[in-house]
């Protein structure tokens, strides 16, 4: 193992020469510099490259593992963000009245790293990612990360906790960045001061039965309204979906579709992805139009379905068709690409085709066929990080 002082005499003659973060990586000194003034160091990790943490991989879910490090950075206001420092994961302090906790000025985004088969490790369009926190916190009023510093916070990240990446086959690491308005502030405004934060844990399925999904359509409650900020990644779009979510499932439902508030009559998002829907080979989803988040794997799967054929329509979707649909998956970060079994709705329950034939598996072994290595990236959708 490094030692400390070994650690910092790299960082300071890789600082003398130009240094990069990759470079920094090199030398096993998990840091970075915020100006003007180092930050501290974080001790080298005690494990080899080629080690494992003790996890049972074979029963991954979709539930919090502690990693080792996360990443944090700060920016003041009229400022921007500089390099962050990766410290070892555990709690932060806030103040009691931040922003983020009392008047909900926050965004998250999740992204995965994958470990090939060759042993290669893998983001998957993390620029994506960053444009849209970029969208998100102009809308939540708080200064963002340049993409390049967002996709290199997540490369030091992903790398800092490259043990916990799953072997092929088994998992990917989710990874969560967060932004937030974590200065105090009591009267409604934003934050003067805001935090950009990234954490890890190993994740396997997000639902936890494999099977298709059974979705409830929900008429009472709402995802998102006209306006509002449905359309980012915004904290306050999750925490009210609950009590619907909660409801279906305690019912024996999977999730809950939601309908749009205005005609309650055209589908829109699912809790936590988007949703799809097949009529005759035509595949159709719901247009954004700012109450629907436009996923990552959403804008893959179009891409995708478009490369190979298959007619794609953006549109508003009354929810009867869906009634009459031959196939219906969802699609999400989190989720990947998941056949729905059946929807119910007013009563009225409806199937829908699933397996190997169909269309939504189709389009899943492609979408993972690329990021395995499978399949050619044509597209430079796949970033890899060693």
């Amino acid at each position: 193992m490094i030692s400390r002082r070994a650690c910092f005499r790299n960082l300071i003659l890789s600082l003398r020469t130009g240094s990069t973060a990759s470079k920094l990586r090199s030398s096993n000194c998990f840091t970075s510099r915020t100006a003007p003034s180092l930050q501290p160091l974080v001790e080298p990790s005690p494990y080899s490259d080629d080690e494992y943490a003790d996890v049972d991989w074979d029963n991954l879910g979709f539930g919090l593992i502690p990693t080792d490090y996360m990443y944090t950075t700060k920016c003041s206001e009229g400022g921007s963000f500089e390099e962050g420092h990766l410290s070892r994961y555990g709690n932060i302090e806030l103040s009691p009245s931040a922003g983020v906790l009392n008047y909900g000025q926050g965004l998250f985004e999740g992204t995965k790293a994958y470990r090939r088969e060759n042993g290669r490790l893998c983001l998957f369009r993390p620029d994506q990612n960053a444009i849209r926190m970029q969208v998100g916190a102009e809308r939540m009023c708080m200064p963002s990360p340049s993409i390049h510093h967002f996709v290199e916070a997540v490369k030091q990240t992903a790398l800092a906790n490259k043990r916990w990446i799953p072997p092929p086959g088994k998992g990917s690491l989710y990874i969560r960045p967060l932004l937030m308005g974590s200065g105090p502030v009591l009267g409604l405004g934003p934050a003067p001061e805001c935090t950009f934060l990234i954490y890890a844990s190993p994740v396997g399925n997000y639902f936890k039965v494999s099977a298709p999904l059974n979705l409830f359509i929900d008429d009472e409650y709402h995802r998102a309204a006209r306006g509002g900020a449905g359309g980012v990644k915004a904290i306050t779009n999750y925490s009210p979906v609950l009590r619907a979510q909660s409801r279906a499932k305690s019912r024996g439902f999977s999730d809950v579709l939601f309908l749009d508030s205005v005609n309650k009559k055209n589908i829109e998002e699912v809790s936590s992805c988007n949703i799809f829907i097949v009529k005759d080979n035509v595949i159709s989803t719901p247009a954004t139009g700012g109450t629907i988040l436009e996923g990552v794997t959403r804008k893959s799967i179009i891409d995708i379905a478009l490369d190979h054929g298959y007619q794609v329509k953006e549109r508003c979707i009354p929810v009867e068709e869906v009634m009459e649909a031959d196939e219906v998956f969802c699609t999400g970060t989190a989720v990947g690409v998941a056949a729905v079994g059946s929807i119910t709705y007013q009563g009225k329950r409806v199937g829908y085709k699933s397996g190997d034939r169909c269309v939504s598996q189709e389009l899943l072994s492609m979408y993972t066929g690329i990021q395995k290595g499978h399949i050619e990236d044509k597209k430079g959708w796949i970033l890899e990080i060693d």
